[in-house]
């Protein structure tokens, strides 16, 4: 995410040494934990990971749920939070490469495949010259909205370009459509001012929207490298209620949870 200035000078701070900050001092071992999570889906699969299968573990886990994308990673790096669950790979490599966090990527547990949605058009051909498209203003969903529409044929990006596209790499626009930057979480609420949004699957799916039935087009799973997954800081990385939680979160069960609970709209990885 191009992470706002003043988001990232708290960030800053909060990495940097002498702050008498709670960043680099190991969380108590016996202590629950505490994993931040966006609400849909990933508080709903940990928090019947914590009712159903956590005793197995002995472990006690808090969840604590964001709404936005930026703050589970800042109370992280800050220590208020021992790990999250809410990210993909690419995200968190910008992250950190814009913040220079310590984090590390533990691993995958769902694909949300990122989706396009009109309440004003029923397929893509029906979209007009001109139609207003939203995108998310997160430098990975943004490059992955472009590619989606790439993909289905609405535009065309630079060469090489792709995986850090924005809009100013779209090369041809034969629809000439007219694109707007918003925050992933305003998408949804998006789709009354245009004629289409590309929205993440966990947004969408708390809008009550059904990726599967609801998108004119929908990301292909298959090779796709945006799993959401487990994510700590770097001196976490070894506890072993972290390693005891991702093997929860990749448990048949878990993949049974997600496959009945919401219908192909998130996949088990």
């Amino acid at each position: 995410m191009r992470i706002r200035a003043a988001l990232l000078a708290v960030l800053l701070t909060a990495v940097g040494c002498g702050s008498g900050g709670r960043t680099g001092a190991a969380s108590d071992p016996d202590a629950p934990l505490k994993v931040g999570v966006s609400p849909v889906p990933h508080a709903q699969v940990l928090k019947y990971v914590a009712d159903n299968l956590a005793a197995s573990k002995g472990l006690e886990i808090e969840v604590v749920e964001f709404t936005d994308y930026v703050q589970p990673n800042t109370a992280l790096v800050d220590g208020s939070l021992d790990a999250n669950y809410f990210q993909t790979v690419p995200y968190l490599d910008t992250f950190k490469a814009e913040s220079g966090a310590s984090l590390e990527w533990i691993g995958p547990v769902h694909l949300e495949p990122l989706g396009l949605y009109s309440t004003k058009h029923e397929s893509l051909a029906d979209l007009p010259d001109g139609a207003k498209v939203a995108v998310a203003n997160d430098a990975t969903n943004e490059a992955r909205g472009l590619q989606l529409l790439q993909a289905n044929g609405l535009i065309k990006l630079k060469a090489g370009a792709e995986a850090t596209a924005t809009v100013r790499d779209v090369e041809d626009n034969p629809r000439n459509l007219e694109f707007v930057v918003l925050e992933a979480a305003q998408l949804p609420r998006s789709l009354d001012d245009t004629d289409a949004s590309v929205i993440n699957g966990n947004y969408a799916i708390d809008a009550g929207l059904k990726p599967a039935d609801d998108a004119l087009a929908l990301e292909e799973a298959e090779g796709n490298p945006n799993a959401n997954g487990l994510v700590t800081r770097a001196e976490l990385k070894d506890d072993q209620r972290v390693e005891d939680l991702l093997a929860l979160l990749q448990s048949q069960q878990v993949k049974d949870y997600i496959t009945s609970t919401f219908s192909g709209s998130v996949l088990p990885v």
